[in-house]
């Protein structure tokens, strides 16, 4: 299941309601990689990521762009808003019970949302 960066954002994420293995924890360490950004929790069953912001207006149109990107893929990530300015982004495929390529798919199509916010807006 490993894939890159680009092969991950040209996917499209596909429904799962169960039924599919979740990732193994080596699994899931070898496709970290196209997404350095993201820890993998030590029990493998979550991907995660933080984000500060310069403000809480600049954290609330990344956290909209993300819900209307996680509406168009149909996978949807745990979102945590803190400190006025902090974003926590979690990532599982709930109906396994862990990861699945969706996970992987939906972190690299965010870091891409993330940098193309960061290179319109230098002062974050």
């Amino acid at each position: 299941m490993s894939s890159t960066s680009e092969e991950l954002l040209q996917k499209k994420c596909l429904p799962c309601e169960g039924g599919v293995e979740a990732c193994s924890l080596q699994q899931a360490n070898a496709q970290r990689s196209a997404i350095p950004a993201w820890a993998l929790r030590e029990d493998g069953e979550w991907i995660e990521r933080s984000v500060q912001f310069k403000n809480f207006v600049k954290m609330m149109e990344c956290v909209n762009r993300i819900a209307d990107l996680a509406e168009a893929e149909g996978h949807h990530p745990d979102l945590h808003l803190t400190g006025y300015r902090n974003l926590k982004i979690e990532l599982t495929t709930h109906a396994i019970g862990g990861l699945s390529e969706n996970d992987f798919i939906l972190a690299a199509k965010i870091d891409a949302l993330l940098a193309e916010q960061e290179s319109r807006r230098p002062d974050r």
